[in-house]
């Protein structure tokens, strides 16, 4: 697959054979009709311009590279991977299209689909969630175990599934764009719809960074934003500050650090830098 590397388990780790079989000459041609698509296909949208591109490549070079189905009942075939590639086959009017036959369970349609697409960043955070929840719901896999197979970690898989909390409103801003992940995040941490919805109002209609969408979610909340911590001023250097000040005759500021620190000592004129070189040297 045209995927990052490295990323998942990918075909080889989870199908019999794996992508090492996606030559040309292990593919069979099948009629395009004969195959169901996924059902645990992860992604829902397409966008209508680039299945319109692929089918016109489709109708010039045909599918270089073979979708992967496994046997179903009857001489029929259930999509593994290739979503994209067989919509747009059948908008190019093909009949027939090449494929690598292999065996999958229940589970590992929707591995390899959620894999194959994460790997091509088609899906949306909200898809992507919905699949994480589906392997976690119905195969009992662990954070860590989807983690894993999708190749990010444990955090992230936790982080995403928690969109699916969000508002509708809020779900649906993201699938279109409108906000990011980030966004969404800030406004979960609302209780309610409601309170998300209008925060999500200002947030897009004011064009709000993360930042400011996290401290106007604390705002409504009820929250005040927390002041900057002033840094605490050790007694000790204060004094230093007073002594060097009257010996030298200039302004001098003392910064401790965690190992040693810093001493700044000024000066107005080359006059008064000669005179205190004096005094030092």
């Amino acid at each position: 697959m045209a995927g990052r590397s490295g990323l998942g388990k990918g075909l080889d780790a989870l199908i019999p054979g794996g992508s090492a079989a996606l030559g040309a000459g292990a593919a069979a041609q099948v009629p395009l009709a004969a195959i169901a698509h996924n059902p645990r296909q992860p992604r829902q949208t397409f966008k209508e311009d680039e299945l319109a591109g692929l089918a016109a490549s489709i109708r010039q070079h045909g599918i270089i590279q073979p979708l992967i189905v496994a046997s179903a009942m009857g001489g029929t075939y259930t999509l593994i991977a290739g979503e994209r590639r067989l919509q747009a086959a059948r908008r190019a009017g093909l009949k027939t299209v090449p494929v690598v036959i292999r065996s999958a369970s229940d589970q590992q349609l929707l591995e390899l689909a959620l894999i194959e697409n994460v790997q091509r960043a088609d899906l949306n955070p909200i898809e992507e969630a919905q699949a994480f929840q589906h392997l976690a719901k119905e195969f009992g896999l662990s954070h860590e175990a989807i983690a894993t197979r999708v190749a990010k970690s444990r955090v992230a898989v936790t982080n995403t599934l928690r969109l699916l909390e969000a508002a509708p409103a809020v779900k649906q801003a993201l699938v279109d764009g409108k906000i990011t992940e980030g966004h969404a995040r800030a406004l979960l941490t609302l209780t309610s719809s409601r309170a998300q919805e209008v925060a999500l109002q200002r947030v897009v209609n004011l064009d709000l960074s993360v930042r400011q969408t996290e401290l106007l979610a604390r705002k409504l909340s009820g929250g005040r934003p927390a002041p900057p911590k002033k840094p605490r001023r050790n007694a000790n250097a204060a004094d230093v500050e007073k002594r060097l000040r009257a010996s030298l005759g200039t302004k001098v500021a003392l910064k401790p650090g965690k190992k040693g620190g810093t001493l700044t000592i000024h000066y107005y004129s080359d006059e008064e830098l000669d005179a205190l070189l004096e005094r030092l040297l």
